[in-house]
């Protein structure tokens, strides 16, 4: 295998693997953003992952093909729901908003292992028959290096996913919705005082993180596994927030982030078959994406300073 080759191998399969990770990470900037700590991520994925596989399975006979975007629409909703158990829980009645993320990661686990029991009779989902394939772009896929290298085996998802990643930064960095989220994440008595309704904000940023989770974790179902068991998404959340952290809690960071994430997890899944670390003892490999989240998380990518309030509950009048 050529260097040439063994790029044209690693590139797509990294952008594959960072897809969900860039969706999920940018719903988690939407939430600390705000000031609510997006540590429910890994619960919304998996909420996702299995509202994806189901939609998927039981409605493709109606859809066809194009089932696969139903599933991701019916996912994002569900998210969405389910990220409000979190908004009422950490905004309206001001509990801890880190056992608030890990109940919710425990709860939805429990409650998609719970449902893939009761409608399947077994411990995960058949087989989905459309599964979320890859494509050539025309005209481009023909261009020299670039083309092999990013056209030719390229996932729709995946070119949403950068859009996602580049209308979020135009959202908080250019649109007065995304100034007001800043400075209720910053300093939210402030905001209050501009009669910018905090709760409100939250509520919205928070949903919008349980969305873009549940598409992360749809993505994921659809492409690596083609079905949903408890160990489908299997710490794809926590990363994503690695990646939110690495990137500094910015839309763009998090993106470029995910990609290195998602690079770690080519390395560690198909270390095997490229030469120049094919020698590599596959243990080290497969832990590789988990070891460079703990560093990112450890702070060994300098210094990742998050908005002021994130994890602060909001309370009007107190100073």
């Amino acid at each position: 295998m050529s260097f040439l080759e063994v790029l044209y191998f690693i590139v797509p399969t990294a952008i594959l693997y960072a897809t969900p990770l860039i969706f999920t990470g940018i719903g988690a900037v939407f939430s600390e953003r705000s000031g609510v700590i997006g540590l429910g991520v890994e619960g919304l994925m998996i909420i996702g992952a299995f509202t994806g596989i189901f939609v998927n399975l039981e409605f493709y006979d109606v859809f066809g093909e194009s089932v696969i975007w139903v599933a991701l629409l019916a996912s994002l909703v569900a998210g969405a729901i389910f990220s409000l158990l979190i908004a009422v829980a950490s905004i309206t009645f001001r509990a801890d908003q880190t056992v608030t993320g890990v109940a919710i990661n425990m709860l939805a686990l429990a409650l998609t292992v719970f449902l893939v029991k009761m409608i399947y009779q077994k411990g995960q989902t058949d087989m989905i028959e459309a599964p979320i394939n890859r494509f050539e772009v025309p005209i481009l896929a023909d261009i020299p290096f670039f083309g092999p290298l990013l056209f030719q085996n390229v996932y729709s998802v995946s070119i949403l996913a950068f859009a996602v990643a580049i209308g979020a930064w135009f959202v908080i960095y250019k649109m007065p919705f995304g100034l007001r989220l800043r400075a209720v994440g910053e300093h939210p008595m402030a905001a209050d005082t501009m009669g910018i309704n905090v709760a409100k904000i939250r509520y919205i940023a928070v949903m919008l993180s349980g969305a873009f989770a549940g598409i992360g974790g749809a993505v994921l179902a659809q492409t690596t596994s083609a079905d949903f068991s408890a160990s489908t998404v299997s710490g794809q959340g926590f990363i994503a927030i690695a990646a939110m952290i690495f990137g500094k809690w910015h839309p763009l960071g998090t993106l470029g982030a995910a990609l290195f994430f998602g690079l770690a997890q080519t390395l560690s899944i198909g270390g095997n078959t490229i030469p120049y670390i094919q020698d590599i003892p596959p243990v080290f490999l497969q832990i590789l994406p988990y070891v460079l989240t703990i560093l990112a998380l450890a702070g060994f990518i300098g210094k990742a300073t998050a908005p002021k309030a994130s994890g602060i509950p909001y309370v009007k009048g107190k100073r």
